[in-house]
């Protein structure tokens, strides 16, 4: 069984849209695009190298493979550049379309089960970059198994969202953490069930 990770930045008020720059995903009148850039710094970049220097291959929304397409081709020498131009690109799409960035397959029919079999299959684990519609798809499914999520210390108020409405409540276990010098923190969870319910109520028999 194939493990599959989603890794995503977000602004602390949980919005994935456009971080990589202005016009990336400016759907819904979004105007904040790019907000992630300014942030970055050496230990980022490691956390990130670590992440792609195992073997895997990607899946992708249609959006965010034509997003990728059109950069990492032509920086190949760019760091993560390689991994990912190399690895197997797994496209989702309610469509046909051409895929010159290869090597690409395309998922055909319904998302859920594409991805469900690709996970039944031997071969190196799946990550899932950007991508915020398929992922929508992915959580309320249960097919993911990890979430890499590098929370930047700024709000943006409105955009797309990872867990947006009529997301599954569960619960989430932190298994790993670190902290860049911008405060960007990245944080790796893992599905832990249902949630705990508790209450601070006191018990009105003692």
């Amino acid at each position: 069984m194939r493990r599959l990770i989603v890794s995503t930045f977000l602004t602390l008020d949980g919005v994935m849209q456009g971080a990589g720059g202005p016009g990336e995903d400016d759907s819904g009148g979004f105007t904040a695009g790019g907000w992630s850039v300014n942030y970055w710094d050496q230990k980022m970049g490691e956390v990130m190298e670590e992440a792609m220097s195992v073997p895997f291959d990607v899946v992708l929304g249609r959006k965010t493979y034509d997003l990728f397409a059109a950069h990492w081709p032509r920086v190949p020498d760019e760091e993560g550049g390689k991994p990912l131009n190399d690895a197997t690109k797994y496209v989702a799409s309610r469509h046909h379309p051409d895929l010159p960035w290869g090597p690409s397959v395309l998922i055909e029919g319904d998302a859920a089960e594409g991805v469900r079999a690709l996970k039944e299959q031997d071969g190196p684990e799946l990550q899932v970059h950007g991508s915020g519609d398929l992922v929508q798809t992915l959580n309320r499914h249960h097919l993911v198994d990890e979430y890499r999520l590098w929370f930047f210390p700024c709000v943006v108020g409105a955009g797309k969202r990872l867990f947006a409405n009529g997301t599954v409540p569960a619960g989430l276990t932190l298994i790993d953490s670190t902290i860049s010098t911008t405060g960007v923190f990245i944080g790796t969870y893992v599905p832990a069930g249902e949630i705990a319910i508790g209450s601070f109520a006191l018990d009105p028999s003692s």
